[in-house]
């Protein structure tokens, strides 16, 4: 007698019975397919999505465009919104340079510069030694910190000004100086929170591994720390050089003549300018706010990456 011959028993597929064959078809998400429900098929949903994203692109992107309009036009009409220039013309930009325009934002670019770095030196060993240290009176000196994002620049103003005037200790007078301004700016609480809580975040392992190697405190900041926070220092960067650059109030009172104002001080002054039009002021604003769009351009990966780093902690 012959062997029964044993056929061999082919494993029955995942999730399905025995014997019984499926023909599974997996598709792939589209590239448009996101946690919304966002997807590339037209329908009702998709076109309300689509106009609550025309408008709101009209309402962010409308003054942009009715700023450079007016820019570029021979006397733009104060009455009526235009998107488009009419009469095109350079004049109001070179009005505005006679008045000085370009001499102030000089002066913007030396404060913003200058504080900005100041302000992330300051702010970055601040949060560091909160973040990564204990000590007594911690919790105190981060209330602090905090509370200096409560008091409104028209409260400090008075006092701000006298001890520009006469600096304690030291006994300089700052005021007429861009360091009558750089100075009060070197410490945002904002930036210290936010770059305390983010440096917080980073594993323990890290630094003690780096300690047996003999890192220092400067080495460990420089070297472990600051390579992991490049988005908060990203978002700490656009936010600071904005805050600074929008300063008005601060540059008012440090300034002991009108060619120390910054750029939103003069816009005042032309706005008060009985002989120049509001053409002029709309091409001082348009020589304004191209700084903060050449930043922002710069440091959009970085901001974007910070936010949603922030986003998702815990």
């Amino acid at each position: 007698m012959s062997a029964p011959v044993i056929d061999p028993v082919r494993p029955a597929a995942p999730d399905t019975p025995a014997g019984r064959s499926t023909n599974v078809q997996r598709t792939t998400p589209s590239r448009f397919d996101t946690a919304l429900g966002w997807n590339d098929k037209p329908g009702l949903a998709w076109t309300l999505r689509v106009l609550l994203c025309l408008i709101a692109l009209g309402v962010f992107a409308a003054p942009f465009l009715t700023i450079f309009s007016g820019a570029f036009t021979t006397n733009p009409s104060g009455s009526s919104m235009s998107f488009l220039p009419h009469d095109s013309t350079l004049l109001n930009f070179k009005v505005a340079g006679e008045r000085g325009i370009w001499d102030y934002l000089g002066n913007s670019l030396v404060i913003a510069g200058g504080g900005l770095l100041l302000q992330l030196v300051v702010c970055t060993l601040a949060a560091y030694a909160l973040a990564r240290h204990r000590f007594r009176g911690q919790a105190l000196i981060m209330m602090l910190f905090m509370m200096t994002l409560m008091l409104p620049e028209e409260v400090i103003a008075i006092p701000l000004s006298l001890v520009l005037g006469d600096v304690p200790v030291i006994h300089a007078d700052l005021k007429g100086t861009v360091w009558g301004v750089i100075l009060p700016l070197g410490a945002w609480g904002f930036s210290v929170m936010m770059l305390t809580e983010f440096m917080r975040d980073i594993p323990a392992e890290i630094e003690e591994a780096a300690r047996l190697d003999g890192v220092g405190e400067l080495r460990m900041l420089w070297q472990i720390i600051l390579p992991l926070c490049r988005p908060a220092l990203g978002v700490a960067g656009v936010l600071g050089f904005i805050m600074i650059w929008d300063q008005y109030l601060l540059p008012l009172i440090a300034a002991k003549d009108p060619t120390d104002y910054t750029v939103t001080v003069a816009l005042s002054i032309l706005r008060t300018d009985p002989e120049v039009g509001s053409g002029v002021v709309l091409a001082g604003a348009v020589i304004a706010l191209i700084p903060s769009l050449i930043v922002y351009l710069l440091l959009q990966r970085s901001l974007v990456t910070g936010i949603a780093a922030g986003a998702t902690k815990g």
